[in-house]
């Protein structure tokens, strides 16, 4: 069975041949193509080719196309840090944001001058292009208050949230609007989903109600963009407490990608029995436990994760983060061969 099969029946809450694997190889497939971490990021054939790469070499369900959070917020302006062998990052000695009425300034920006989101869109053409027969290509987007932190810090953007909310919400909404375009030129690409990285929709960040109206309006607005064009709604939310509720209601997704027990849930036996009719389960092999953990305890690690989520379908297992990116592979292809061996229906 082809990888675009097995994950199609598993998001239907259908048993494929087995359960689908992809532990979030995004930066480490650089190792296979011999490129730094700017190249990787930056350069979009190199990325494409090591996404390519590591997708057959790995034997991967699912291409995830998450290169680093910074990507939207590098295209309105803010100064980047593009270090060698980690992910790029905003400059936090130079936020483009500086204070309260810089929100205010900020104005939707058209694709023809993001050279990061539109070079995203270069990476998924070729990626639907060359894979997309055979293995799901997700689009990764970060969510417009994600982005809007990465141009303020997160702080001092938690103390305007309190001083004055509506500068704020300006500024969301300026990037909501752009996101919305970036948004059908992902989509026109032919990606399978589009999967937004709600971070800040998590009880160690924020309670429901402060995401609803900061955050939870807005990515209504995109997710609803997303399925007019043809595409599925997937979340990730790797946060402490995540609001499953509140991001089902809001966005209806097709998936969540998640790594801890959510604020209604006391375990993750729970979340099945609560969320797993619902929604795919995408998750939730924790990546820095990987740093760490034997190769016999990441087996035995998923194993109980299959078998605690397999039935019925409806998930998949995955790293509940991007796997380390300076990592060796090892433990990726022990999850890979775990599915295999312990997923089979």
């Amino acid at each position: 069975m082809k990888p675009i099969e097995r994950v199609s029946l598993t998001l239907q809450h259908k048993e494929a041949d087995r359960v689908p694997v992809y532990p979030l190889l995004c930066g480490i497939s650089r190792k296979l193509v011999n490129a730094s971490y700017p190249q990787w990021s930056t350069d979009m054939d190199v990325c494409a080719e090591a996404y390519e790469k590591v997708t057959e070499v790995y034997d991967l369900d699912v291409i995830c196309t998450l290169i680093d959070l910074s990507v939207e917020a590098a295209d309105f302006g803010q100064a980047m840090v593009y270090p060698e062998n980690e992910a790029a990052h905003p400059d936090i000695n130079n936020y483009m944001i500086k204070d309260i009425a810089d929100f205010r300034s900020l104005e939707p920006i058209k694709l023809s001058n993001a050279p990061r989101m539109t070079g995203h869109v270069k990476l998924c053409d070729r990626l639907v292009q060359s894979k997309g027969k055979d293995v799901p290509v997700v689009a990764f987007v970060f969510g417009p208050l994600g982005i809007l932190s990465m141009m303020r810090g997160q702080a001092n953007m938690f103390m305007d949230m309190i001083d004055d909310p509506d500068a704020v919400k300006y500024g969301v909404a300026a990037i909501t609007e752009t996101l919305l375009d970036y948004i059908d030129a992902l989509a026109a690409t032919g990606v399978n989903a589009i999967m937004l990285d709600t971070l800040f929709a998590s009880q160690s960040i924020m309670s429901k109600a402060m995401w609803r109206e900061f955050e939870g309006v807005y990515v209504q607005k995109i997710a609803d963009r997303i399925r007019e064009n043809g595409c599925m709604v997937m979340v990730h939310n790797c946060g402490t407490g995540i609001y499953f509720d509140a991001q089902i209601e809001t966005m209806q997704p097709t998936a969540i990608s998640f790594l801890h027990v959510p604020d209604d849930c006391s375990s993750y036996e729970d979340v099945k029995g609560k969320y797993g009719s619902q929604i795919t389960l995408i998750g939730h092999v924790p990546p820095p436990w990987l740093l760490s953990a034997t190769p016999e305890e990441v087996e035995e690690e998923c194993r109980k994760e299959i078998e605690m989520f397999k039935a019925g379908g409806g998930y998949i297992l995955a790293t509940g983060c991007e796997y380390p990116a300076n990592m060796s592979f090892d433990k990726a292809k022990i999850m890979v061969d775990a599915a295999k061996r312990y997923g089979k229906y």
